[in-house]
């Protein structure tokens, strides 16, 4: 059976017979790991490799947010607890350079804890640009408020972790800054003109166009497309994304199971498919509501394909580095921001 373009979820911390059976039947791309399939770097290793056993594919990708902040899977006591991407951007308006430096070392040490246990994608860095007024599900997730700065600080994030051997998937295509609401909960309708979006929240994508791998936004661009969500619009995709962006890596939706999303499971996968996403991301799924989904997606073909292979094949070895020492030029970094802010 061919390869679905899709990456699923997991209910727990091992794999149940079931489970087992669904992912050797329905083979999905990938697979996303979520807070509940978390315990130990053992066990999610051992997890990890009992998916890619089932699959059949040693290179099966295996996705986590691991943004830092609010948005983090992996924690303490057996990771440690990284900041979100507003202290970067914090630490880019005291000195640029440091910023950056910052924003890269993070994101290479992330790169480090998720490699270790058999993680290979890491779903940042996040590019939209937070406007006043905006839902706060953004917020400080944001590098920063101008796109020349969330572009920077983004870009240093991808170059660490794929220094770690770890890919990158750039989010949330072509911008969820504007959103009103949360999409979690409900569908965002953005009103802002075209030229607007052109300029701010467009601009902060296209310096990372070249990236391997981009996340959709659930969000209604009424001055593009009136009715359907960035995920399911054709319009969006082929126009915005992969025109005025220049994004050609693999593009996959954000998860299908959001409150954004109108109509069955399987209506939104098939939906997303013909919009243009390359691969269809379903969390947060029953065993049988994953089966649904698989049934709706296609095999991975065509240009999709093209795109999966060729993101698979930008992961590289991992750059040598002093993790100690880097960990320790990180925290100092991270006092130098707490300082500034304690004194303000």
């Amino acid at each position: 059976m061919a390869v679905k373009a899709l990456i699923t979820d997991l209910a727990g911390t091992v794999l149940s017979a079931d489970e087992r059976a669904f992912l050797r039947d329905a083979d999905p791309w990938g697979i996303a790991i979520f807070a509940r399939n978390v315990e130990t770097p053992a066990q999610i290793l051992a997890l990890m490799d009992s998916f890619r056993d089932a699959v059949g594919r040693a290179d099966a990708p295996s996705f986590v947010d691991q943004e830092g902040g609010r948005v983090r899977r992996l924690r303490p006591p057996h990771w440690p607890d990284y900041p979100p991407a507003a202290v970067f951007g914090r630490l880019y308006d005291m000195e640029p350079a440091l910023g950056l430096r910052a924003a890269w070392l993070g994101a290479r040490l992330m790169a480090a804890d998720l490699l270790a246990v058999g993680i290979t994608v890491d779903c940042i860095p996040v590019c939209d640009v937070p406007v006043a007024g905006a839902d706060n599900i953004i917020g400080d997730r944001a590098y920063g408020a101008t796109p020349g700065k969330v572009a920077a600080l983004a870009a240093s994030a991808a170059d660490g972790l794929m220094d770690g051997g770890v890919l990158p998937v750039f989010k949330h295509l072509p911008g969820h800054g504007r959103a009103p609401v949360d999409s979690h909960k409900a569908l965002p309708v953005v009103t802002a003109d075209r030229e607007t979006l052109t300029k701010t929240d467009f601009a902060a994508f296209r310096p990372l166009a070249h990236l391997p791998m981009g996340m959709t936004a659930h969000v209604v661009y009424s001055a593009i497309d009136p009715v359907a969500p960035a995920t399911t619009s054709v319009t969006i995709v082929s126009e915005v994304i992969r025109r005025t962006i220049g994004f050609d890596g693999l593009l996959m939706s954000d998860d299908i199971t959001m409150e954004a999303l109108a109509g069955t499971l399987a209506e939104r996968a098939r939906a997303c498919v013909s919009a243009g996403c390359d691969v269809v991301l379903h969390c947060n799924g029953s065993l049988p509501q994953r089966i649904e989904v698989a049934d709706a997606t296609p095999p991975l073909s065509g240009e999709a394909a093209r795109r999966a292979d060729a993101a698979l094949a930008a992961q590289r070895k991992p750059s040598s580095i002093d993790l100690a020492q880097a960990r320790a030029e990180f925290a100092a970094l991270l006092a130098r921001v707490n300082a500034t802010a304690a004194t303000a």
